[in-house]
């Protein structure tokens, strides 16, 4: 891989370096000037031909001194023939204007139906032209990422960093510093529902890239965008009907290099019941052994599990052009394996820091099938009216397996030189099936042409997530002598969860046109209403084995074998997360836009009204096992965008926004999950935010971009979950959201893209400072001698956020000969992952660098083949405390200075090779 990478940066600086006799030029765009690529250039009397570079460059070599004819050509713009004089020596750049075949005009934020929705063109006009603070990654760009999904995609932005999931690819997108509660997610404009049990925000790996013509991230917002959206919002924009006919295919398959070392270990999940005994049996059911499945205990090796990718998209418009149809599919079916070091810990008595109690080695090894389709179908009637129906599924099916062995240190029997210590063995596998729906009826209408327009939005979404039947197997253990050996079944638990998001949600938004002192003024009115319903089931089982059946090596061999007895027969429904929940959204704005000289003007107002409420079906003596929360909240917003130069921009915006709590976290009771227990809080307030955007922007052609801007953020209730003790057993600890006074958020974010003739240069940086002050424990002797808990104020940066984030990508594009290449770094800083109860001891991840490489070769005219290669550094996820106690610096893999590690994940790399079809 060393190689490979030397081998590539030399052929960049090979290409930037060289030099060539005969004649160069450059092509553009009639219009807008700006350097055009892929253009075909052909030297008639020689037949060569030429293709212009990333800056619209092209060059003919050892041409003989003469007259020749040029003609250049491409898809979307008109064919061009030119007569040249070649000198024998110093010939003038030769310059060329293409004019479009169809021109379409860009100062609005819609993108007409064409094959160029997805270009950098597209993007960087975008970017230029919309009304808001924007960022864009379009699909051009996204097909020859290394990125398969939008969540890997997405932190190629500026402002923004991801959450890992446990397999080391992207899974939530953190926003300028701001966790991702704080954002909200799109599909064409229109806002979709989470799966997740307990929160509104959207796992973004569930997205498959290759269906987008475009990735937006909107950084400000104005009066017709919903107001939920402190760190911003993800807007997909799905792959449209071109004007010409669209076929594009791809299949792949490769390897995870862990899975290669390590092997996989799966279980049989076509043995999974999907409904417990509960609900197929009814509430009075005494659920015995046989009810439970052994599909789940059924655990197997496979040596090689080989990746596969997969896509097709095809699409036309019809009948003159006013019927346009795109269907789209993708498949992915990946196999990853993790190895992870977990230590447990707490703070004890007086100590400063935590001491760890155990550590946990643990090899995961996970599944994920990915499947998204989607369709549109729409019908311009006349000039003046046009429907559009869309649909779009999303499936992410994960199967996970975890082994782990937990060496306990504070059992008298661990003697870490000796190799002896009491052992605890955990198996679990896990099916996990998410799915989001969306269907989405519009229309727009012009009623007085160039007066008066209106467009709608009909909107039928759902998101679903299931995980039937988790089953977990504990086994007692002893290491003597560096030799470890399970000895007897602890228990295991058998858990089904589930829960449903509804949504029926309407949009509609009118403008009016008028002429005032000369200037076009634009007056829109509009609003929605969404009801939301939601509901959540979970039930648990606990398992013993029977006394003849619980000897490790004698009484069974593997967990197929183990004779269970039930210990719950009815099953544990009466949980926090068995629960009915509603929101009902009301909002209306009132939004004006002009453009006065070089000042181009929105602002407007937005009020939305909440009613968001919960009713547990087995509360357990809580005391509000019914609630809600009903609350109006006004949004006003103005961006302004300055017109300094041609292509030069000064953005200032202020806009207010909010943050509601998740479903589950005003459900006034505990749960268990993993190794944490958690409780709502039904007094949880919604947080609001203010928000300062400046920008200064520079676009010099429709490829390059400079973006410099600071921004600013005073946030009112913050939420955040912490540790807390319980009021009457302060022994008994759980994480609760709560809000937390006022906290800050500020920061500077630079974005530079520049193209040279085969070369390219992606790169943004960005510092975000934070604060937050909020309460936390600490213990000290008393007077009596006597231990003590105190309450301490501490200042600290918000969950989730990074004081430095920054991307790198090199690209190399060769049209002549085919060849595009790309390799991308992004570097996340330091980050809080975990906030503790207890002063200076919370948890946080340590600054990484992830970097990847993609490379595509075009063999014939619409065929290529291609390579991508993820995590090149094997760069592991890695969880500490600021701080160390002595008391931890015999065990293994602590004693490094200042650090307690508390966690460490390594993922290794992926390779994936593939070969693609366009038309």
């Amino acid at each position: 891989m060393k190689t490979l990478l030397k081998t590539f940066l030399c052929l960049l600086l090979s290409t930037a370096i060289a030099k060539a006799d005969g004649f160069k030029g450059h092509v553009y765009d009639q219009k807008t000037g700006e350097p055009l690529i892929g253009v075909t250039v052909l030297l008639e009397q020689t037949k060569a031909v030429a293709l212009t570079g990333l800056d619209g460059s092209f060059e003919f070599k050892k041409t003989t001194p003469g007259q020749y004819t040029l003609v250049i050509s491409h898809l979307t713009y008109k064919t061009l023939t030119q007569q040249i004089t070649v000198l024998e020596k110093d010939n003038a750049p030769v310059n060329i204007y293409l004019s479009e075949r169809n021109s379409k005009n860009l100062s609005e934020v819609v993108v007409a139906a064409n094959t160029k929705a997805s270009s950098e063109k597209t993007a960087r006009k975008l970017e230029q032209k919309s009304a808001q603070v924007m960022n864009v990654v379009s699909g051009q760009a996204i097909e020859v990422s290394p990125d398969l999904t939008v969540a890997n995609v997405i932190q190629r932005i500026s402002g923004v960093s991801v959450e890992r999931s446990s397999n080391g690819d992207g899974q939530y997108a953190i926003l300028r510093g701001m966790d991702k509660r704080y954002n909200y997610t799109l599909i064409n404009g229109v806002k979709i529902p989470s799966p997740d049990n307990k929160y509104r925000y959207v796992p973004l790996d569930i997205f498959p890239s290759e269906l987008l013509d475009r990735l937006e991230v909107y950084k400000s917002l104005t009066p017709n965008m919903e107001g939920d959206a402190i760190g911003g919002a993800v807007n997909m924009v799905m792959k449209d009907a071109p004007n010409k006919l669209l076929l594009n295919a791809n299949v792949a398959t490769g390897y995870s290099q862990m899975v290669l070392d390590k092997g996989f270990t799966a279980f049989d999940a076509g043995g999974i019941n999907s409904k417990s005994p509960y609900e197929a049996h009814g509430k009075n059911y005494d659920a015995g052994p046989k009810d439970f499945a052994t599909g789940t205990l059924n655990y197997h090796n496979k040596n090689f599990a080989p990746n596969m990718v997969a896509g097709l998209s095809v699409g036309q418009r019809f009948l003159n052009d006013k019927l346009g149809i795109i269907l789209a599919g993708s498949f992915q079916n990946n196999y990853r394996s993790t190895t992870s070091t977990f230590y447990n810990s707490s703070v004890v008595e007086t100590d400063k820091y935590a001491v760890i109690t155990s550590m946990v080695n643990r090899q995961y090894s996970e599944q994920q099938q990915r499947s998204g389709f989607h369709g549109k179908v729409d019908y311009a009637f006349n000039e003046n009216n046009k429907l559009s129906l869309y649909s779009v599924y999303m499936n992410l099916q994960n199967l996970q397996t975890r082994e782990g062995i937990n060496t306990n240190f504070s059992n008298a029997d661990y003697n870490g030189p000796a190799g002896n210590a009491q052992l605890s063995y955990e198996s679990r596998s896990r099916k996990i099936n998410q799915q989001i729906y969306n269907s989405t009826l519009h229309g727009d209408h012009k009623i007085i042409p160039g007066k008066l327009k209106l467009d709608w939005s009909a909107v039928f979404s759902s998101a679903r997530n299931e995980v039937p039947d988790n089953t977990t197997i504990k086994l007692n253990g002893i290491r003597k002598n560096f030799e470890e050996t399970p000895t007897t079944v602890s228990g295991s638990n058998r858990r089904w969860e589930r829960n449903t998001d509804n949504d029926i949600a309407g949009y509609a938004n009118l403008t009016y046109t008028a002429k005032i002192a000369g200037t076009k003024v634009d007056f829109t009115a509009g609003g929605l209403y969404r009801d939301k319903q939601r509901s959540s089931f979970f039930n648990n089982y606990v398992l013993k084995a029977v006394n003849t059946y619980g000897m490790y090596g004698v009484d069974f061999n593997d967990y197929t074998e183990i004779e269970w007895d039930v210990q719950n027969p009815k099953g544990a429904v009466a949980n926090a997360l068995t629960y009915d929940a509603s929101e009902k959204t009301t909002a209306g704005y009132g939004m004006f836009k002009f453009k006065a000289a070089e000042l181009e003007v929105t602002g407007g107002v937005r009020v939305e009204h909440t009613n968001q409420g919960y009713h547990m079906l087995f509360p357990r003596g809580e005391s509000r096992p019914v609630g809600s929360q009903i609350y109006t909240d006004v949004l006003p917003s103005l961006n302004l965008k300055y017109e300094v130069a041609e292509h030069q921009n000064i953005r200032g915006s202020y806009f207010r926004s909010l943050n509601r709590p998740g479903f589950f976290e005003i459900v006034p009771g505990p749960i268990v999950q993993e190794e944490y227990q958690e409780r709502g809080n039904p007094d949880l307030k919604r947080a609001i935010a203010d928000n300062l955007d400046l920008r200064y922007e520079l676009f010099p052609n429709h490829s390059d971009q400079l973006l410099v801007g600071v921004f600013y953020k005073r946030i009112q209730d913050p939420i955040e979950n912490t540790i807390k003790a319980d009021a009457t057993r302060p022994q008994d600890v759980y994480y609760s959201a709560g809000n937390f006074g006022t906290a800050r958020n500020y920061g500077l974010e630079i974005d530079y893209i520049k193209f040279f003739s085969k070369i390219g240069i992606k790169t943004n940086y960005t510092y975000t400072n934070s604060s937050i002050t909020t309460d936390k424990s600490s213990r000290i002797r008393d007077e009596k001698g006597d231990l003590r808990t105190i309450l301490v104020t501490q200042t600290r940066p918000l969950y989730g956020q990074s004081a430095h984030i920054g991307n790198l990508s090199l690209l190399y594009k060769d049209s002549n000969k085919g060849w595009d290449a790309q390799l991308a770094a992004a570097y996340t800083g330091p980050r809080i992952n975990t906030v503790s109860q207890f002063v200076d001891n919370d948890l946080w991840q340590k600054g990484f660098v992830q970097m990847d490489l993609s490379i595509e070769k075009r063999i014939r005219n619409h065929f290529s083949i291609y390579a991508k290669a993820g995590n090149l550094l094997n760069t592991p996820t890695e969880i500490f405390i600021k701080g160390t106690n002595s008391k931890n610096a015999d065990l293994p893999g602590q004693g490094e200075a200042n650090e307690t590690l508390i966690r460490k994940d390594y993922y290794k790399q992926t390779y994936l090779l593939g070969v693609r079809y366009k038309l």
